[in-house]
């Protein structure tokens, strides 16, 4: 799971498995947890470079620190995202509240 998370700065890195079900969208969550409050995080973002399917587990756990990063002052970003992905962060309405990137944004 190491492999994962990348933190540069107050930013984590959540590289996101090809297949973010309950299963992953769980250890993702509990580390992700562990490290936002252990290392001082501002922001976080979720790669998607790898994702190939991601079910309504996969949103509760984006949507989960997306309150947590909002309620400590912080900001998400989803990134690499391809049009499948896209399609369903969309119908999720994701991307209200979380700005979605094909490729890496400049500020990144």
């Amino acid at each position: 799971m190491e492999h994962l998370f990348t933190i540069s700065g107050a930013t984590l890195i959540i590289h996101l498995p090809a297949e973010l079900d309950h299963h992953s969208s769980e250890k993702i969550r509990l580390e992700a947890d562990r490290l936002i409050s252990s290392r001082s995080i501002r922001r976080v973002l979720f790669d998607f470079e790898k994702t190939v399917f991601m079910d309504s587990s996969g949103i509760g756990m984006i949507i989960g620190r997306y309150k947590m990063m909002r309620f400590m002052g912080g900001t998400v970003l989803a990134i690499r995202v391809n049009e499948q992905i896209r399609r369903v962060l969309t119908l999720s309405g994701i991307y209200k509240v979380i700005d979605i990137y094909e490729g890496i944004p400049q500020q990144v």
